[in-house]
């Protein structure tokens, strides 16, 4: 393990490394494949627990701190880590800020932050700071400066951060990324996707079930809705966009030879989560005189460098089925998640759609042909097996991740560029570019090995 005492200096010139290059390290890995890591989780509510539980099925990983300020969660955690024959971690959670205290721990490697989103980036940026690589839940950031903070901070520790972003690893997602690869659409035009789900019953509780029908949020809710409905009322803004940009963002080469040039966003009215409070507490309830600001639809239009335009949605405060809208189109055919639907030109009949499941199970990725069986528990439907198995392989290794600071910091940006965009009237907002002109140079990394 003297390679992770030295983490900082050894990750330094790697860091630099993977941002013109980051495929480098699987031909330079730092460490050896088959070390053991010592790992920290600074977040253990439910997504957190959710990854708890997949580390906890591994023999390559030792569970050395958790840190949480609500210790209910902190008992589940340490029931869970004794029950799978771990050794007991060092426990932080005294204070908002003793997460500081688990990243000065010489015996952790490498933190899964899994925190309320206001917390995100600053705990990124200490943890890189601390050498420790990095994993992000989404989003990673809510404003530019810290999108740029993700970045700057990487640049300057060289320290790796990974965004945690699991619907990369949808099985229709990488089947239709590996015919994306094999030019199965041709050239690449457009694409949909976005955050379509559901999620008034998250956002308000009782108080008394995990999930309860009520109107509460904020000092008086639990789980989610003590901090994700707050955005909903002083934001106009598609605050969740990476489960459908990441994906999109892979299949179009962003900041690998292709980036985000611009963006145009506009909001509906918003009615949902006033209806919902009203519904079920009555008109007289004191949530029922707020006025919030998030518009129940959202719509983000970005343009490429490279010619193809992005359509995305964030579609959470009124009733409707969990979709993530996905439309993949080219000049050869097209694929839309939605109707289970492909039409390939020259393959499909013309002017009619293909049932998909043919195309997806032909096209199946490497990595569930290999792994299906053994991921199908992990959550998600199997993805979450997948992101956490990229991160702990990339860990073990030191080697820059499949999803980096400059993707956190690009699929993120959406956040505050659609803010501003609405603000203006529906105004362009010009993506920065996070590489520092180095999208030029860098190449893809490669998703489709059978690997991670």
């Amino acid at each position: 393990m003297n390679s992770r005492r030295n983490f900082v200096k050894n990750t330094a010139l790697a860091g630099v490394a993977a941002t013109l290059l980051p495929n480098l390290g699987f031909s330079n890995m730092l460490g050896t494949s088959d070390e053991r890591i010592k790992l920290g989780f600074i977040g253990i509510g439910l997504r957190g627990t959710n990854h708890l539980n997949n580390v906890l099925l591994r023999k390559d990983v030792e569970i050395t701190a958790i840190c949480d300020i609500d210790p209910k969660r902190t008992d589940i955690a340490l029931k869970q880590i004794e029950k799978a024959g771990f050794n007991k971690p060092q426990v932080f959670g005294k204070s908002e800020n003793d997460y500081k205290n688990l990243l000065a721990l010489k015996d952790v490697d490498a933190v899964i932050i899994a925190t309320p989103w206001l917390w995100h980036t600053r705990m990124a940026v200490e943890a890189m700071k601390a050498g420790k690589y990095t994993g992000l839940e989404v989003s990673a950031a809510n404003t530019m400066e810290e999108c740029w903070d993700l970045v700057n901070i990487h640049e300057e520790t060289g320290t790796h951060l990974m965004i945690l972003e699991n619907v990369n690893y949808r099985r229709d997602v990488l089947a239709v990324l590996n015919m994306v690869k094999q030019n199965i659409f041709g050239e690449l035009l457009h694409f949909r996707c976005g955050y379509q789900h559901d999620l008034r019953f998250v956002k308000f509780n009782d108080g008394k079930t995990a999930y309860g029908k009520g109107a509460e949020f904020g000092d008086k809710g639990i789980s989610e809705s003590a901090w994700r409905t707050q955005h909903s009322l002083l934001r106009n803004a598609d605050v969740y966009p990476t489960h459908g940009v990441g994906p999109v963002a892979v299949m179009s080469d962003i900041n690998r030879g292709n980036r985000f040039l611009s963006l145009t966003s506009h909001a509906t009215k918003a009615r949902g989560l006033n209806k919902y409070i009203v519904d079920t507490a009555g008109e007289d309830h004191p949530n029922a005189k707020l006025r919030f600001k998030q518009g129940d639809i959202i719509t983000s239009t970005i343009e490429t460098a490279n010619g193809e335009t992005i359509i995305v949605t964030h579609d959470c405060n009124s009733p409707r089925p969990y979709s993530l809208g996905f439309r993949v189109q080219g000049t050869e055919g097209l694929w839309e998640v939605d109707g289970n639907r492909i039409h390939i030109d020259g393959q499909s009949k013309a002017h009619t759609w293909d049932d998909a499941d043919s195309w997806l199970k032909k096209y199946d990725h490497p990595l569930w042909k290999k792994y299906g069986e053994k991921a199908m528990g992990a959550g998600h439907g199997g993805m979450d097996f997948f992101v956490m198995n990229a991160f702990i392989e990339s860990v073990k290794q030191n080697i820059a991740p499949p999803m980096d600071a400059y993707d956190a910091a690009a699929w993120s940006a959406i956040t505050p560029l659609s803010e501003a965009s609405i603000e203006n009237n529906g105004e362009p907002q010009d993506f920065p570019d996070f590489t520092r002109g180095q999208w030029v140079k860098r190449k893809p990394y490669n998703w489709m090995k059978d690997t991670y």
